[in-house]
C-alpha cells in the first residue's frame, strides 16, 4: 500500500469518478474502523466519503478534503490539487436548495448519492445501497486466477466487460477509480484481494490506510 508511488493522472481520475457520482461503500457495523458511532445512520455512500469530514459535522470543505488526501499519503500537490478538484465539482451537486455558494466549496454528505456513473459494477443501487449479489459476480466473472483476488489483467477485462454501449463518461470514471484502487492496495504479489476490496465498500479502507502510514511514522521516530 504505497500511496507515494500514484501518479496525479490516477489520483485525478478517481476523484473524476467521485465527482461524477460514483456510488461506494457497504454500511459498516457501529463503532467500526472510522471509529464513527452514527455509522448505521448513514448510507454506504456517506460512510466512503465521511473519511473526509474531519469534524464529523457532515460537510466536507477544501480544507477537511486536503487534510484527509494527506492522512492517507498524498502529497502536498496531489492532495491541494485533488481538494479543489473535487469539492469544485462535488460541491454544486450536493449543496441543498436554498443554500448559498461558498468560498469553501462544501460538500453536503447528506446529498453526496447525487448522481452515479455508468460502466462500473451495479454493486449499488441508485441511493447507494449494497447489493451483494453483485459485487460476488465480479468474483465470479473475472477471478479466474484465484476465485478471492483480482489481478491486473482480470481488472482489465472486468473494466472492459462493464462497458455500457454509448457511454463515454462512466468508462474514465471506471479506469479511474479502479486502477488507483489497485495501484493503492495491491498485495505484494500483485493482487487485488475480495477482502480489501470490501474496504472500499464498507467505508474503512481509507481510515486503514491512515492508522497504517501513522504506524509507520511512529516506528520511524
Amino acid at each position: 500500500m504505497r500511496l507515494q508511488k500514484l501518479s496525479t493522472l490516477h489520483f485525478l481520475c478517481v476523484f473524476t469518478a467521485l465527482a461524477l457520482g460514483r456510488v461506494n461503500g457497504e454500511a459498516s457495523s457501529p463503532q467500526n474502523e472510522t471509529g464513527d458511532s452514527k455509522a448505521t445512520d448513514m448510507t454506504p455512500l456517506q460512510m466512503h466519503a465521511s473519511f473526509f469530514d474531519r469534524n464529523k459535522d457532515g460537510i466536507i470543505t477544501l480544507k477537511e478534503t486536503y487534510q484527509g488526501m494527506r492522512a492517507i499519503g498524498c502529497s502536498v500537490p496531489v492532495s491541494a490539487a485533488g481538494s479543489l478538484f473535487i469539492n469544485g465539482l462535488l460541491s454544486p451537486k450536493t449543496r441543498p436548495p436554498g443554500k448559498s455558494a461558498s468560498a469553501s466549496l462544501p460538500i453536503y454528505i447528506e446529498n453526496i448519492n447525487k448522481g452515479k456513473h455508468g460502466s462500473d459494477t451495479d454493486s449499488y443501487d441508485s441511493q447507494g445501497r449494497f447489493v451483494p449479489e453483485k459485487f460476488e459476480q465480479i468474483f465470479i466473472k473475472y477471478a479466474k486466477t484465484n476465485p478471492n483476488v483480482l489481478t491486473s489483467k482480470e481488472l482489465d477485462d472486468m473494466l472492459q466487460g462493464n462497458k455500457d454501449p454509448g457511454d463515454t463518461k462512466g468508462p474514465i470514471a471506471a479506469q479511474g477509480e479502479w486502477k488507483l484502487l489497485y495501484d493503492l492496495a495491491k498485495d505484494k504479489d500483485g493482487f487485488l484481494e475480495k477482502d480489501t476490496i470490501r474496504g472500499v465498500y464498507d467505508g474503512s479502507l481509507f481510515y486503514k490506510l491512515e492508522q497504517a502510514r501513522s504506524s509507520s511514522k511512529i516506528k520511524k521516530s
